[in-house]
């Protein structure tokens, strides 16, 4: 059996990121930290098996991003902005409100792009071989994304200035 420590090393390391990653992906505090337990309460079952994987970053992504397609099946629920404040640790709360609210106006596939290229720090071929697409769909939803972003984030009055 494999080292239950090495299991509690890698959520310290990494529960952090899993929750803004969750985050981004469903939209709501609360949500996130319940997909973030979901998956370290299966992570943990499987961690004998997955310990000795060449990417156990790469299996525990997946877990997350289907975890909240399941979610998403199962309440097919709009995404909210409440528990917004457990998400606010630090920083510019006016900017990280702009933000989350200018995420949640991206497609899903779209936010799925966005936290893994950019949350996870992926390459375009990891991202795709991760969520199971070709790389121009990544390179274009990552362009599309971006392009969004900056319409929904630009100051009332520059939307038009910023093509």
């Amino acid at each position: 059996m494999a080292d239950r420590t090495d299991f509690s090393e890698y959520v310290v390391a990494r529960r952090s990121l899993l929750y803004r990653s969750a985050w981004v992906l469903c939209g709501d505090a609360h949500q996130a930290e319940d997909l973030v337990q979901q998956v370290l309460t299966r992570l943990y079952v499987a961690w004998p098996r997955v310990a000795r994987m060449e990417s156990v970053d790469g299996y525990v992504r997946t877990m997350l991003v289907n975890a909240n397609v399941d979610r998403l099946r199962r309440r097919r629920e709009h995404v909210g902005l409440d528990g917004l404040g457990q998400a606010v640790h630090d920083g510019d709360r006016d900017a990280l409100l702009d933000l989350r609210e200018a995420l949640l106006g991206l497609a899903p596939g779209q936010r799925r792009v966005v936290v893994l290229r950019h949350l996870w720090d992926l390459s375009v071929e990891e991202t795709a071989a991760a969520l199971g697409i070709a790389p121009g769909t990544v390179k274009s939803q990552t362009a599309d994304a971006v392009r969004r972003l900056r319409e929904l984030l630009a100051p009332h009055g520059e939307e038009g200035q910023a093509r």
